[in-house]
Parts: structure tokens; sequence; C-alpha cells
């Protein structure tokens, strides 16, 4: 397992750490496949209750590693990224993350599939897929409308534009917002009260919660890596992270 996903189990929550603070811990296939994995591991360890997803108190995630991406792209549902998606969408334990500084892309649309989530005052979230010629995933085209209206969704999906700790608190989108510092230690200690109580209660009560929206989600992620897939060989996107490597701002006067 890629030592840029730290794995530690204690008490009964099982804590993923994204670990690659160099890079802006932005998310590489192998890190895809890592947390994967440990999503499947606790979903049948009976003895992991509550699930941590966190990063570092200056950020969170800036999305996906770009080169990384470019030569080892999603390659069908069965790739790393897709069985991280759709481990997070069915996963029946809580699932919990602490988000501190940048959530870029992926970053933040993981966010709408968790149970609680617990923001540093400096949390930055954004969903830039169309800057990038690229269109929304994680499902996030049904769950951003969801949660934040419509019109919100529309100039945060479609803008791509930052929104901060206070606007997601606003929303709905965190539980709480606490100081950098103590953001991962907050949302351990959260973890830890939730792994304290009935397991059955707490997966009873996410499943009753969910009904009749996780089919919804699954198919809206198939859907939406179809586009997302397609629209990575078009022009648009093949400018974007031409420029992304370039250093420039991308022309899009001609496509």
């Amino acid at each position: 397992m890629t030592q840029d996903i730290l794995v530690h189990a204690e008490g009964g929550v099982m804590t993923l750490t994204l670990n690659r603070l160099e890079r802006k811990n932005s998310i590489t296939s192998d890190m895809y496949a890592a947390l994967a994995d440990g999503i499947a591991r606790a979903q049948e360890d009976a003895a992991i209750r509550v699930v941590l997803i966190q990063g570092h108190e200056t950020v969170f995630s800036a999305g996906n590693d770009i080169g990384d991406f470019l030569n080892k792209p999603p390659a069908g549902p069965d790739s790393p990224v897709f069985r991280f998606l759709r481990g997070i969408a069915t996963f029946p334990k809580p699932l919990l993350a602490a988000v501190c500084g940048p959530a870029v892309g992926i970053g933040t649309t993981m966010l709408f599939h968790c149970d609680l989530v617990y923001a540093g005052d400096n949390a930055a979230f954004s969903m830039p897929f169309a800057n990038l010629g690229l269109c929304p995933e994680a499902a996030s085209s049904v769950l951003v409308p969801q949660m934040l209206g419509y019109h919100r969704a529309a100039e945060a999906l479609m803008l791509g534009e930052p929104f901060f700790a206070e606007a997601a608190l606003e929303v709905g989108l965190v539980n709480r917002v606490v100081p950098p510092t103590e953001a991962n230690d907050y949302a351990n200690a959260q973890a830890r009260k939730l792994a304290a109580k009935p397991l059955s209660s707490l997966v009873e009560t996410k499943r009753l919660m969910k009904k009749g929206q996780q089919q919804l989600v699954l198919q809206q992620m198939l859907d939406e890596g179809e586009s997302f897939g397609r629209m990575l060989r078009e022009p648009a996107a093949k400018e974007a992270f031409t420029a992304f490597m370039e250093k420039r701002k991308p022309d899009f006067s001609k496509v």
C-alpha cells in the first residue's frame, strides 16, 4: 500500500490520511486504490465501526494529480477512482471527513458522501471541472444541487470558483468550523463517540436516511463517468490540461 495514504485503525475507528503534502495531497491512481482498499476493508471488518478521511491542517487535497491522471486516465468502472467512489457511496457505516485548506475537485465532491464533515476555518472548497473542459463527477451533478440548491450549485459547478468554510457551514456541507490545528483531533473525537454507539443502530439510521437515493447516485456516477471520459478526449480538455502543464491561461475561443 502506498505511503501517500496512511491507514490507522484504533478503537473501532479507521483513519485514512492523505499524506502527500509535497504535492498538496494531489491524488494518484495508486492513492485511489489504497483509499478504495481501506474502505473495502473497513466495510468487511466487524472491528471497524467508523471511517475518517483527513488531510493536513494546511491542505486537504488539490484534487487529481494532473500528470498521473493524464498518464493513467480512468479506464472503465473498475479503475481505482471509480472503486473509491462506489466505495464511499455504498459504505454502510459512519463516514467522516476533516478538511483544512484547499479541497479541490474530488477533494470537495467526496464530502457529499460523508455523514459528518468538520472543517478548519481555512478550508476552501472548489469544483473546477468546467474550467478543465470536463463535467462533474462523484454524482456531484445530483448531490450538489440537492444540498446547495440549483442556483448555488450552478455557480459552484459552472464558474468553479472556491467557496469557504462559513459558506459550507451555511449550506450544510460541513457540520462545524474549528481552527485548522484542531480539525483532525475534533473529527477523531467525534468518530470515537460514534464508535462507542451500537453499530446496528448507526447502520440502520444511515440506511433509512439514504433509502431510495443510492441507486440514483450510482447510476449518476456511471453517466458522469461516460461523459467525463468522452470530454477528456475532446479539444477543450486537451487545451485546459496543456495550458496547465505549460503554466499559462487556457484559450477556449476555438473550442
